[in-house]
């Protein structure tokens, strides 16, 4: 009887490795260096450490002092970078339970103060009674609407200050930003797939 033939060797097929990011690094400021777990979950979309470091070059002369408002905290890393660079406050909205827990933490492990996490949904939160901020961070899941509509919020219920600058973060491949008319788009670049600007309201 002929002996059957050697079996080949098996084929493991490997398993595509995460892109998704494991820590959080502040890149500048009192916690440069520092990093911090990050949850992962369901649309949550870390801003690139590149796109960050240039929308914090942007925010240079305005960063010390401000008081800013995350309307998709995620990680955190737009809020406590600013906080590390002497923004005066933060306020970081955040509607998953679970990662708006991990930023809590991450407030307690940085003794951060001037830092509040909210769990709310963003357009809920902005439909409540406003006060102004000098900054704010509108960098929604790109598979969603919410830039027209989060942006027509703030300018209407006046959670911008006069003079204020409106971080936008969408997909690169977006041709034009529903914006309201009276914010002015002073800076815009892209990196891969984002698209990254930062807008004035007039006076």
């Amino acid at each position: 009887m002929p002996a059957a033939p050697a079996a080949g060797p098996k084929t493991v097929s490997a398993k595509p490795k995460s892109s998704y990011p494991r820590k959080l690094r502040i890149i500048g400021g009192r916690w440069r260096g520092r990093r911090l777990d990050v949850s992962e979950s369901e649309g949550l979309r870390p801003t690139p450490d590149r796109v960050r470091e240039t929308l914090f070059n942007w925010l240079q002369p305005y960063i010390a002092g401000a008081s800013c408002l995350d309307l998709f905290a995620g990680t955190g890393a737009l809020c406590l970078e600013a906080l590390s660079r002497g923004a005066a406050g933060v306020v970081m909205i955040e509607k998953a339970p679970l990662v708006a827990q991990r930023l809590r933490q991450h407030v307690e492990r940085l003794e951060a103060t001037g830092a509040e996490v909210v769990l709310a949904d963003a357009v809920d939160f902005l439909r409540r009674t406003p006060r102004a901020f000098d900054i704010v961070f509108l960098d929604p899941p790109f598979k969603s609407n919410l830039i027209a509509d989060c942006a027509a919020l703030v300018e209407a219920h006046g959670w911008i200050r006069p003079g204020g600058l409106i971080y936008v973060e969408a997909p690169s491949r977006m041709s034009e930003l529903a914006l309201p008319a009276t914010w002015e788009l002073i800076r815009s670049k892209k990196a891969g797939q984002v698209g990254y600007h930062l807008a004035r309201k007039t006076a």
